[in-house]
């Protein structure tokens, strides 16, 4: 494997910014430091660039198997790394449900022949799985996932009866979707009453609004405290949901913990107008209260973690009418960037953004040897370039569906380059083929 010494670089790392080099040596980071020289190495000049960890994507569904038409691990993985992404965790709903050990295998042999990134898989919760659940391997599964609202079938998992006995025995992660199906299903009926087939997406907060997502995730939290459950709550919504959670300790020694994701963070209650279906997401995006909500848990601590919940359709799935477009986006390749320009606008210090990209995951998830730069560390990294623009435009969006909710947005950074495991895997604005990302393994 090659060697690289970055030259010159800003390193946002651990809380700090600072100049330094870094030297690459096959998979790993062998040196940092105020100078470096190596005489066998690659020598790449970083003036006036910064060197970040490649963030770590906590929640993505890459649609592979069953679900192809609208993505896979080959584009979406791709995608990734064009965005700074140099690890992700994907989640159960494809098709088949990834609810037994045969079947959550199966997608790790995908991952291990398609995957530019490095990857891991969610092991699935059903109502009645918790024969194979209590079978997962801890050493390299990242957790399990609990659909407590937004799913089908025997994917959602809503009985408190159930609930009990996954939340009881499962010793690992439990990550969960919650949201109230009962207080969903009620507010739909109304909405369908008063504006049958043709309801404006604008409502979409209002059927799944505050009340669905606060019953289902304090839900969630009492039974972790009852259990003393290894508890992470995805994607969180709400102002309501904050006094859920807890900063008083560190990250580390946290049982209970909880994520957000970009959308989130980006798009409010007043783009409906503009962005349709296209900003359909399950939670729902809210109100602006609810996103300064959201960003003040994010730099109080209250929240840990920066995702996606990448989830493409097809551009045909959402050329529809409210009740028949399904809810979800891409967003893999343009998340640092948006969350960069947010660091711009003030919401965020570079530093912090960092910790909840790339450190935090690492801390939550037990994560080995990735998420930061430290010598004897994955080279998982990435390039930002903070002087030059990316427009987004159809003309360089990765993903198989084609589209992105933020086509038309000019970022002030752009991806320079993204190392994964020491190789080189996007630069120049093009992917670098030749070489598969790593399945994650975890200090549990």
């Amino acid at each position: 494997m090659a060697k690289y010494l970055l030259k010159n670089a800003t390193l946002i790392n651990e809380g700090k910014q600072f100049k330094s080099d870094l030297l690459i040596n096959g998979e790993l980071i062998e040196k940092i430091a105020e100078t470096i020289t190596d005489a066998s190495a690659k020598v790449i000049d970083l003036q006036g660039k910064w060197i970040m960890p490649g963030m770590i994507d906590d929640q993505v569904h890459f649609r592979e198997p069953g679900l192809t038409q609208k993505a896979n691990l080959t584009t979406e993985s791709r995608a990734a790394v064009a965005g700074g992404i140099t690890t992700f965790m994907e989640m159960p709903n494809t098709v088949p449900n990834t609810l037994t050990q045969e079947l959550l295998e199966d997608k790790y042999v995908l991952a291990s022949k398609a995957s530019i990134a490095n990857y891991s898989f969610f092991m699935g919760a059903s109502n009645d799985n918790i024969d194979e659940v209590l079978k997962t391997n801890p050493k390299n599964v990242c957790g399990v996932k609990v659909f407590m609202g937004s799913s089908t079938g025997n994917m959602l998992v809503d009985n408190e009866t159930t609930l009990t006995n996954i939340f009881s025995k499962c010793k690992m992660l439990i990550a969960t979707h919650c949201e109230d199906e009962a207080t969903i299903r009620k507010n739909t009926a109304i909405y369908k009453e008063k504006y049958g087939e043709d309801m404006p997406v604008k409502y979409h907060p209002e059927i799944r609004n505050d009340e669905a997502c606060y019953i289902s995730s304090s839900l969630a939290v009492n039974l972790a405290k009852k259990f003393d459950t290894r508890l992470h709550v995805l994607h969180l919504s709400t102002a309501k949901e904050m006094d859920l959670f807890d900063n008083s300790i560190p990250l580390k020694d946290k049982r209970i913990t909880a994520e957000a994701c970009v959308h989130h963070l980006w798009f409010s209650d007043k783009d409906y107008d503009e962005k349709g279906m296209f900003i359909k997401w399950n939670p729902a995006v809210k109100s602006q209260k609810d996103q300064d909500a959201v960003w003040e848990g994010l730099n109080s601590d209250k929240i840990d973690i920066l995702a996606t919940d990448h989830a493409p359709h097809t551009l045909e799935e959402k050329d529809n009418k409210y009740f028949n477009a399904p809810s979800g986006g891409p967003l893999v390749q343009h998340a640092v960037l948006a969350i960069l320009q947010k660091v711009k606008e003030g919401k965020i210090s570079l530093e912090r953004a960092v910790e909840k990209m790339c450190h935090a995951p690492a801390i939550c998830f037990e994560i080995e040897k990735r998420g930061y730069l430290r010598e004897g560390y994955f080279a998982d990294l990435v390039v930002v370039d903070p002087n030059k623009k990316l427009k987004v435009t159809k003309d360089n969006i990765l993903y198989k569906c084609g589209w992105s909710p933020f086509e038309g947005v000019e970022f002030d950074h752009s991806i320079d380059t993204t190392f994964v495991s020491g190789n080189i895997v996007y630069e120049n604005n093009k992917i670098v083929e030749g070489t598969n990302g790593m399945r994650l393994t975890f200090e549990r």
